[in-house]
């Protein structure tokens, strides 16, 4: 099921374009007016439980405006959030995925305690570039026992060939650049 078409108006009408940020050449596309404006954030939450209601039964935000993004839907749904972090940030017991970037390689972290086993699990972001923390998130979600419903952004950023990265996973974006 697509997402209303309402909530890509929200996140449009409150995009900010950064010429050149954060090197030159590059479109850097912001939300924090989105979260700034307090009456358009509260309403793409509470457009996106009423998507997400009796769908999901965990929401994972990604490290670090996917938790932004994450909290408020688990508040407005009544369900755990949980953070998949960049590596060395989440005390232990913790598992990790390596993968690689352009240049060089990250790691994301979850706490496995923190799926509830068999849970379907929303992996919430801001935007899918690459898509390798979305499927790293993905590993580390089903690695702990969970199953991923669903990745979730707001932004995706097509040139760079994320959705074809993570594959067959079910997957919906906002807005597409």
């Amino acid at each position: 099921m697509k997402f209303p078409p309402r909530m890509h108006d929200l996140v449009v009408d409150n995009l900010r374009e950064i010429p050149d940020f954060p090197t030159e050449g590059v479109l850097f596309r912001d939300i924090t007016p989105l979260l700034a404006n307090g009456e358009a954030f509260k309403e793409l939450i509470t457009l996106m439980a009423e998507h997400y209601r009796g769908k999901i039964d965990a929401v994972a935000g990604l490290e670090s405006r996917g938790f932004i993004l994450a909290a408020p839907l688990a508040v407005e749904l009544g369900i755990g959030m949980m953070t998949v972090r960049k590596g060395g940030k989440l005390p232990g017991p913790v598992i990790g995925v390596d993968y690689d970037l352009e240049y060089g390689s990250a790691r994301m972290e979850i706490r496995p305690d923190s799926v509830p086993e068999g849970a379907r699990v929303l992996i919430l972001d801001d935007v899918l570039a690459t898509g390798g923390t979305a499927l790293a998130a993905t590993q580390l979600i089903e690695q702990s026992g969970g199953t991923v419903a669903e990745i979730a952004v707001l932004m995706e950023l097509t040139d760079l060939g994320g959705r074809e990265r993570i594959g067959s996973i079910p997957f919906q974006s906002l807005v597409t650049f």
